[in-house]
């Protein structure tokens, strides 16, 4: 799917903004982030990586709102093999994994990954049998979570000279929003924006691309519950309804930090084919018990690179609810 990189629309940004003062905002918050763009620019890679682990730890200790959603979030999951003070220590390690990809690696993803300079940065793992998916043109839905890098794997892929349409919330910053695309598209590797983006979905995948979904969002009352780390999460119906009607494969991969730089490992964990799904009494909640299960996996291997901050697990099942609400004392 060809488009023309995007432009940033500064009079579409200002004539939208609810008030003259949010777009007086908008606009100081666009200009702050190309200044903060232009000062790492001028510093080695190391040296902005380590400031970015310096900004996690001042985030650990100041928010703790956020700091108290994340340990709400790892006691479930991973309070049965690790103590408290073990559980504070990978919840502050995810807060500075998270601070260099958002204050660094997002802003200098698109100027160090090309087709020359990639593989200084990023180790292929065992996907050999995604890249053969991926050449066979049939459409191929790829999925990763809020975790290590999660779009350098997109730009690599793209990189690699496979068509990939990454699906996207728009920022609500138009004008971020508009910079962040455009330097993307730039560098070969096509967004879609979630809202309406089915309705182009279909049309994706027939064509034989690839469509990506960062798959571990909470999908509402709307969805398909499965375990996630000891806990029932809700999934977005549209990822297996779409292998489903075009018949294509699910693979489960991710981009993982390796030692304290910007040097990544792609591994892919699970390739779920249509025929696997083909003999399965529930082949919609076969297909999502099986992702999840597998992008549990990937994270366990590494769960200090997870986005532990997010509410991953806002909705619950109604059953649970309402017998949460029959409890005693309650």
């Amino acid at each position: 799917m060809n488009r023309k990189p995007r432009r940033i629309d500064f009079a579409r940004a200002w004539a939208e903004a609810p008030s003259r003062s949010a777009a007086v905002r908008e606009l100081l918050l666009y200009f702050a982030l190309r200044y903060w763009a232009m000062i790492v620019g001028c510093f080695p890679m190391e040296t902005n990586l380590r400031s970015g682990r310096l900004f996690g730890r001042i985030w650990w200790s100041i928010s703790r709102r956020h700091r108290e959603r994340a340990l709400a979030n790892l006691r479930p999951a991973l309070g049965d093999r690790l103590d408290e003070a073990s559980l504070r220590r990978l919840a502050r390690r995810s807060f500075q994994h998270f601070a260099q990809l958002y204050l660094v690696e997002l802003v200098m993803t698109p100027r160090l990954i090309n087709k020359w300079s990639w593989a200084r940065h990023v180790e292929l793992g065992a996907i050999g049998p995604a890249i053969r998916e991926l050449l066979r043109e049939r459409g191929t839905i790829m999925i990763t979570p809020h975790f290590g890098n999660y779009e350098l794997l997109g730009f690599t892929i793209a990189e690699l000279g496979l068509p990939l349409v990454s699906i996207m919330r728009p920022l609500d910053n138009p004008l971020i929003n508009d910079y962040l695309v455009a330097t993307r598209e730039a560098s070969g590797l096509s967004l879609l924006f979630k809202k309406g983006a089915m309705n182009r979905a279909d049309d994706i995948l027939a064509e034989g691309e690839t469509l990506c979904f960062i798959a571990d969002q909470d999908a509402g009352r709307k969805a398909v519950f499965a375990d996630f780390f000891n806990r029932k999460a809700a999934w977005y119906k549209s990822i297996g309804l779409l292998a489903m009607r075009h018949r294509v494969p699910i693979v489960v991969g991710a981009a993982t930090r390796v030692g304290r730089g910007f040097r990544y490992r792609i591994d892919v964990e699970r390739i779920i084919q249509p025929e696997e799904w083909d003999a399965q009494e529930s082949p919609l909640q076969w297909i999502t018990d099986t992702y999840a299960a597998a992008l549990e996996r990937l994270i366990r291997a590494a769960p200090e690179q997870y986005l532990w901050v997010h509410q991953r697990w806002k909705t619950r099942p109604k059953e649970r609810t309402r017998n949460e609400a029959k409890a005693p004392g309650r």
